[in-house]
């Protein structure tokens, strides 16, 4: 049996928030002692790494522009048993942590989400509050209902679904995937509903209503073509076999009526549709089969990777509970709350 701690890193992507990340890695320090943070600052111009490093977090600066790009270098290089999530701006009180954490030990999820109660005031920018809402509408409807909020930025993670997140989005895009992983290979998940602050004066979001949506709705396209090939090629298929149906109508009509073909080019491209529908549907099939081939492949590296609850770290997670019930510690929460 181990006598150590369980090993928890807190991760804090940044660009550009020297006038909140101080505080905030300050909060985290203060929330858990036992935790190491990291900042991984990308690409700022406003001295965030130095008010981070004053801060006493562990500073790395990731050169590729986009949160994708930060989170997979932060996935890759860390090594914790439980990685906890949150963006530097200061909308998520760092005192939540502990039931992110409490939440993924006690229910044995791999991913814990902090879904945010007050987001429709973010800023008061109704444009991001609308589009979120359709967004998860949208995630339900064709990834599952595994998850209310698939934007939240804080979030909680076991070590084998941060070793077997294929990140590959390069921008805010990054929780959808993160969470369109956890509904492909049906992990246990968990949410956990949080308050979610507002920035303070001097901060600024870096969203994009149109352009972030733009880039969220291709993800969502790309994501579907790559988990549910037979869904998209699919309905690319029914959309070219209508129109195959609409040009031949015309066609159809003329011939019962004069034994002729006069709309030879309706004809051809009422074929041409066709067979493109067929060849789409067929891909649809193909590419069906080697995604859950790629499914059980990712399946099986995930389940090699021990547990949140193995054997061996019972009695670490006995010593963090039982520290994070002491007296003070709900004395904290409460106040928090």
């Amino acid at each position: 049996m181990s006598n150590e701690k369980l090993n928890i890193a807190v991760l804090l992507p940044c660009y550009n928030e020297a006038a909140t990340i101080g505080e905030v890695v300050r909060g985290f320090r203060k929330a858990l002692p036992q935790a190491a943070i990291y900042v991984y600052d990308n690409n700022s111009t406003d001295g965030t790494a130095l008010h981070a490093m004053l801060a006493g977090a562990t500073v790395v600066r990731e050169r590729r522009q986009g949160k994708g790009h930060v989170v997979r270098r932060m996935f890759a290089d860390i090594e914790a048993d439980i990685y906890l999530m949150a963006d530097g701006d200061g909308t998520y009180a760092p005192e939540d942590g502990e039931e992110l954490i409490r939440t993924l030990l006690t229910e044995g999820s791999d991913m814990v989400v902090g879904t945010r109660r007050n987001v429709r005031n973010d800023a008061g920018r109704q444009g991001h509050a609308f589009g979120n809402r359709i967004f998860n509408w949208l995630y339900r409807s064709i990834f599952g209902a595994d998850f209310t909020d698939i934007f939240s930025g804080y979030r909680c993670f076991s070590r084998r679904f941060v070793k077997s997140f294929p990140a590959v989005s390069g921008g805010f895009e990054i929780e959808t995937e993160m969470s369109v992983h956890a509904s492909r290979l049906k992990l246990p998940v968990s949410e956990l509903e949080l308050d979610y602050g507002r920035r303070p004066e001097g901060s600024h979001s870096k969203l994009s209503t149109f352009r972030d949506g733009g880039k969220i709705l291709w993800m969502f396209a790309m994501l579907m073509k790559e988990t549910r090939p037979f869904a998209f090629f699919g309905i690319l298929s029914a959309v070219a076999m209508e129109l195959s149906i609409g040009f031949s109508i015309p066609v159809f009509i003329e011939y019962f009526e004069t034994g002729q073909v006069l709309r030879m080019p309706s004809w051809m491209l009422s074929l041409a549709l066709t067979m493109i529908a067929f060849m789409l549907f067929t891909a649809g099939i193909i590419l069906d089969s080697v995604a859950r081939a790629r499914a059980e492949q990712l399946r099986i590296h995930y389940m090699s990777l021990p547990r949140p609850s193995s054997r061996e770290s019972e009695d670490d997670r006995a010593v963090y509970m039982a520290e994070i019930d002491k007296p003070a510690s709900r004395k904290k929460r409460a106040k928090a709350a």
